[in-house]
Parts: C-alpha cells; sequence; structure tokens
C-alpha cells in the first residue's frame, strides 16, 4: 500500500469500529440460527450435525490460517474472511434442505478460522510502527468492550425485530438474518477502506512462507502435543475444555430450541432471546469482573473450580425448568458463571506457557474446545431428538460438572507456588 501510514491513534479507532462491525450481526443472528434451522423442518440430529461443521474446519485451518496471515499480510485475510462471511450468511439465509445448510456452516468454519486473529494483529503492529511505546493494551479492553456491546445491541434488535415483524414478505426469524447480510456487506466495505498495510506481502516470497506455513502446521500440532505430554499441569487444563464444551452446547445451541418449546414457538422464542442474550452478554461481564475479585480471595485455581461446578450445575437447572420465567433465569447464571471462569482459566494457561510456546498453548486449547463442541454436537443432537432437550441438557451439564476435577493439579501448584503466584497480577 503507498497511502500515508496509519497513526497510533487512527489505528485504535479502525480497530473498535470494525470490531463493531464484525460482531453485531453476530448479535443479530445469535438468538436466531438454530430456531431459523427449525422453522425449515430441519431435525435435531441433523442440526448438530450441520453446526458441527463450522467446528471440524476451524479446527483443521487455524494454524494454517495464522501462517496465512504472517506470510501474506492482515489485510488480504480481513478482506477474505469479510467476502466468506458474507457468502455463508447468503447460503443460510436461503437454504431449505440439509445440503444448503451445510454448505453454509462449513463456509461459516472458514470465515472464522480467516477472522481468528488478524485485526488484533494489525492494530498491533500498526501502532507500534507509529510509536513503539504505545500501550496497546489500552485499545484491546476497549474493542473487548465493544465486542460485548456489539453483541448485546444487536440482540435486542433482533429480539425487537422478530416481535414487530414489520417485513411481512419474510418470516419473522428470518428479518434478523438479513439486517446481518447488510452489516457483512458494511464490514467488507469497512476493511477494504480502513485497513492499509506499509507494504504489500503478496510476493512470490510470501506465497512460499504460506505454503511453508500450512504444510508445517502438523509439525506444530505434533510439538503442542509434547508439550501437553511435557505438564500434568497443563495437560488437565486443557483437557477441561472436552468437558467444558460440552456444558457450552447446552446453553448456546440447545438453549432456544428449549425455550421455543416451553414459551410456544419458535417466532416467540426468538423475540425473547434478543433480550436474554443481551443481559447474558452484560452478566458474562459481571462474572469476569467478579472472578478477579474471587480470585484474590482464594486463588485462582479455586476461582476456575467453583465456577467449573456451578456452571454446570445451573446447566442442570435449566434443564429441569419447565417454563420460560425458570429457564430464562438458570440462563442468565448459567453464562454469569461463564464469564467468571474464562479469565482465570486462561490465566491458569499463560502461567503454564513461555513466550515460545505461547501461541502453541492457546492454539492447542482452542482446538480442543471447537473440537470436542463439534462431536458433542453430533451426540446431543440425536439424543436431544430422541429422548428430548430436558434429556440432553440435564446430561451435557452433568458430564461438563467432572472437568472441574482436572484444576486440581493447577491449586496443588499454585498452593505450593503461593509467594509467587500472590506477586503476579489477577485477571479483572
Amino acid at each position: 500500500m503507498t497511502a500515508s501510514p496509519v497513526t497510533a491513534r487512527q489505528a485504535r479507532r479502525v480497530l473498535l469500529l470494525l470490531t463493531f462491525t464484525r460482531w453485531f450481526p453476530v448479535g443479530l443472528t445469535i438468538g436466531v440460527t438454530t430456531l431459523l434451522a427449525l422453522e425449515r423442518h430441519m431435525s435435531l440430529a441433523q442440526i448438530g450435525v450441520i453446526f458441527s461443521m463450522q467446528g471440524f474446519v476451524v479446527l483443521g485451518l487455524e494454524l494454517p490460517t495464522g501462517g496465512f496471515a504472517d506470510a501474506l499480510g492482515r489485510r488480504p485475510l480481513l478482506v477474505a474472511s469479510a467476502v466468506v462471511a458474507l457468502a455463508s450468511g447468503l447460503v443460510f439465509i436461503t437454504a431449505h434442505s440439509f445440503g444448503a445448510f451445510v454448505v453454509a456452516l462449513l463456509l461459516q468454519g472458514v470465515f472464522r478460522a480467516l477472522d481468528s486473529g488478524p485485526l488484533e494483529s494489525w492494530y498491533v503492529d500498526t501502532a507500534h510502527a507509529d510509536d513503539p511505546t504505545t500501550l496497546v493494551e489500552d485499545g484491546l479492553s476497549r474493542a473487548g468492550m465493544v465486542l460485548g456491546l456489539s453483541i448485546a445491541s444487536g440482540a435486542l434488535l433482533s429480539g425487537g425485530l422478530i416481535a414487530w415483524h414489520p417485513v411481512r414478505a419474510l418470516t419473522a426469524l428470518e428479518l434478523p438474518y438479513w439486517c446481518a447480510i447488510g452489516f457483512f456487506v458494511l464490514h467488507l466495505v469497512a476493511v477494504s477502506l480502513l485497513v492499509r498495510e506499509p507494504r504489500t506481502h503478496v510476493d512470490a516470497t510470501g506465497l512460499r512462507r504460506a505454503v511453508a506455513s500450512a504444510k508445517g502446521a502438523p509439525a506444530v500440532v505434533v510439538d503442542g502435543i509434547r508439550t501437553l505430554g511435557r505438564s500434568r499441569v497443563l495437560l488437565a487444563l486443557v483437557l477441561v475444555e472436552v468437558f467444558w464444551s460440552i456444558g457450552m452446547i447446552a446453553f448456546e445451541t440447545l438453549m432456544p430450541v428449549r425455550l421455543a418449546e416451553v414459551a410456544g414457538g419458535e417466532t416467540r422464542a426468538g423475540a425473547l432471546m434478543g433480550p436474554v442474550s443481551a443481559a447474558a452478554w452484560g452478566l458474562f461481564a459481571v462474572g469476569s469482573a467478579a472472578a478477579g475479585l474471587t480470585s484474590r480471595r482464594i486463588g485462582v485455581g479455586w476461582t476456575a473450580l467453583v465456577a467449573r461446578v456451578l456452571n454446570g450445575a445451573f446447566v442442570v437447572v435449566m434443564g429441569l425448568m419447565a417454563g420460560p420465567v425458570g429457564l430464562v433465569t438458570a440462563f442468565l447464571i448459567t453464562y454469569t458463571l461463564h464469564g467468571a471462569g474464562g479469565p482465570v482459566h486462561s490465566t491458569l494457561l499463560h502461567r503454564q506457557a513461555q513466550a515460545r510456546n505461547r501461541t502453541t498453548v492457546l492454539s492447542m486449547n482452542s482446538m480442543v474446545a471447537g473440537g470436542c463442541y463439534s462431536l458433542g454436537l453430533l451426540a446431543l443432537g440425536p439424543l436431544a431428538e430422541h429422548a428430548g432437550t430436558t434429556t440432553a441438557i440435564i446430561t451435557a451439564g452433568a458430564f461438563s460438572i467432572l472437568g472441574a476435577a482436572l484444576y486440581l493439579p493447577a491449586i496443588r501448584q499454585e498452593r505450593a507456588h503461593a509467594p509467587a503466584v500472590a506477586a503476579e497480577p489477577t485477571p479483572a
């Protein structure tokens, strides 16, 4: 690119704007995606297969796409991810068959893999190129706040649109998705116009590096597995995700289905999921803040264990609720505890990592979570269809509680190194 360099302040503004255009459409669709598939006569077993596709694609592409971003530049990947997001949305909203929904989620997986990381990397590199002393933590923290507010506001608008249903040519659940597609277009235009890099990376050298990165991905995975094998504490922490991800299926994928059952249909549930999702994301932030306070009192490891047990327990409570008020209340508490578990789990992971392998450790944790989520969908979808969503939700919650025991090695290590750990910053 030949345009003038981007200043650190400009880069932060771009980061915040693109974070909004990226995540606002997620808020518009977060409560209606499963319901729209149900409305178009997909069974729960089929929905499990459909939504598992995204996780499997991300599992296979996460490491190679990271190499592409470093080799070809962040802008090409951001533009490509925006194009694929638009394509995925168009395929999904026009899908009326199992095969079409599968294609939409395969494309969604490609989008998520391409989108994972390059915007933050662009911001950090651009800000430091302008001013090496820039505290990028401030920009990243604000981006996290914008992300939450974007999803919450999008969810509120989605619920309002469903309740209002102003366009009778569309079903009530379709309108928020078409609005999201409009934002996908806006995001693509914004990325194309606002993301500038100091030089083009698309040359023969960059392409060779990208190909080499893709070929080297299996070796990176093997190295990550060896890293896990050398640390009993790290292995236990990563295995927590096997159980945590199953619990997440209950309150992310099965919750709208159960709400439709107890509230009187998909449209009614879609209208409720808007404000409920917005409140859940707000409570997620409250839980994250509470985890920082709690960890100072009882330790990071014990905070993670308690949050995991209570999160799974309230997933079970969700399954036991027979009415919408009880279900929504349990869901909101579950999401609060979900927010509490995230930062302390990340803190424990970072304690086991070093600068040379930090990205590998985080990627392995993410890959285990995504892979198990997809496998769990393949099991819980048929269970929900044949035994009922109540049974599937209770099973997922009870199983997720078991993973809390895997925090015990980290707790013992934290206790053994109490003076050193006390000096470390705790998550806020």
